[in-house]
C-alpha cells in the first residue's frame, strides 16, 4: 500500500514527517546495519544509511516527498517570501526542480565548486543579484554540502536563510554550523520520527534499535 500525504488542511509537521518517514522505509532507502556501520563521506561512522536517489525512480513516492516539500514551504517559510529554489548538486537538483515546477519559480543548481571550464560558474541558471532563495539538498548529515551550497549561491549574489532538505540525522554539530551561517534548515523528516515508525512497522529489531538511538544520543 502506498503511503498517502495527510490533506493539506490536516496536516502537522508531524504528520508529514511521519509521512515522509514512511516512504523512506517503503522505498528502501533506509538501511540499517549495526554491525557493520556505513562511512559518510565526512568519515563517519554510522549504522544507519540513507540514500534519497533510490526515491527519485518511484514516481508515487517522490509525488508524495515533493507535496510533503510544498506543505512544509508554504507553512514555515512562505511561498511570496523567495524568488528562486537553488538545488545543490548532486542530491538536491531534482528535488529543486520538482519543488520550483509546483511553485512555479526559478530553478538554479550550486555546485561544490566553480567550472574550471567555461565561464567558471559555480551556480548555474539565471540568479537576480540580491534575490532570496531557498537552497534545497536530499538529505543533512553535518551540515556541510548544503551550507557549502549557500556559500555558493550567497557569493553570486543571492540571499539565502532558508533551507529545506529530504531528511537530517539531527546531528548537534549540524543544527550549530546551520546557526552560524544564519541559515535556517526546514527538514521533511528526520531520524527520531523515522525510527518510531520503523517501530511501528516491524522494520528494525529491538536491539538494532537500541543500537541506533545510542549513536543518535552521541552525536546530539
Amino acid at each position: 500500500m502506498t503511503t498517502q500525504l495527510p490533506p493539506a488542511a490536516l496536516s502537522t509537521s508531524d504528520e508529514t514527517a511521519r509521512a515522509v518517514a514512511r516512504v523512506l522505509l517503503e522505498a528502501g532507502a533506509v538501511v540499517i546495519n549495526v554491525a557493520n556501520p556505513f562511512t559518510y563521506a565526512s568519515g563517519a561512522k554510522s549504522p544507519v544509511y540513507c540514500d534519497n536517489r533510490l526515491l527519485i525512480s518511484y514516481p508515487d513516492k517522490r509525488r508524495i516527498v515533493v507535496d510533503a516539500m510544498v506543505t512544509v514551504v508554504a507553512q514555515a517559510i512562505g511561498v511570496d517570501r523567495f524568488e528562486a529554489v537553488a538545488g545543490v548538486a548532486t542530491g538536491g537538483i531534482p528535488w529543486a526542480a520538482w519543488l520550483a515546477e509546483a511553485l512555479g519559480k526559478p530553478m538554479l543548481y550550486v555546485r561544490d565548486a566553480p567550472k574550471g571550464h567555461g565561464k567558471g560558474q559555480r551556480v548555474e541558471g539565471l540568479l537576480v543579484a540580491g534575490s532570496p532563495v531557498v537552497v534545497v539538498e536530499d538529505l543533512v548529515t553535518t551540515g556541510r554540502s548544503l551550507l557549502s551550497g549557500v556559500e555558493g549561491v550567497r557569493e553570486a549574489g543571492g540571499v539565502v536563510d532558508q533551507c529545506v532538505s529530504i531528511f537530517t540525522y539531527e546531528w548537534g554539530q549540524a543544527q550549530a554550523a546551520f546557526q552560524a551561517a544564519g541559515a535556517k534548515l526546514h527538514p521533511l523528516s528526520r531520524i527520531a520520527v523515522l525510527l518510531d515508525v520503523a517501530v511501528e512497522t516491524g522494520a528494525i529489531s529491538h536491539d538494532d534499535l537500541q543500537a541506533v538511538q545510542a549513536w543518535v544520543s552521541e552525536h546530539r
